[in-house]
């Protein structure tokens, strides 16, 4: 599993949207779009975009979810360390 790009982004919603991530989950998977989100308690999280409405077009397990979240924070880190 890798981050294949990270872009950090202005969120005209005013929402706390620090970046898009697209992975690489295997040789067969990757997913793009992924938004680095920091929620209101500070903390960091992942989150696929939404299809029509608020349906999701991709949910993660917990486990998944905060290995994605450490690669994306990584990830941007060093996005944010470069520019």
């Amino acid at each position: 599993m890798r981050v294949l790009y990270c872009h950090k982004v202005k969120d005209p919603r005013r929402q706390k949207c620090l970046a898009a991530i697209d992975f690489e989950l295997n040789e067969h998977i990757r997913i793009y779009g992924l938004r680095l989100l920091r929620k209101p308690d500070g903390a960091l999280c992942i989150h696929a975009p939404q299809a029509s409405g608020s349906r999701r077009v991709a949910t993660f397990s917990p486990a998944m979810s905060a290995r994605l979240t450490e690669l994306a924070v990584a990830a941007y880190y060093g996005v944010a360390n470069d520019q």
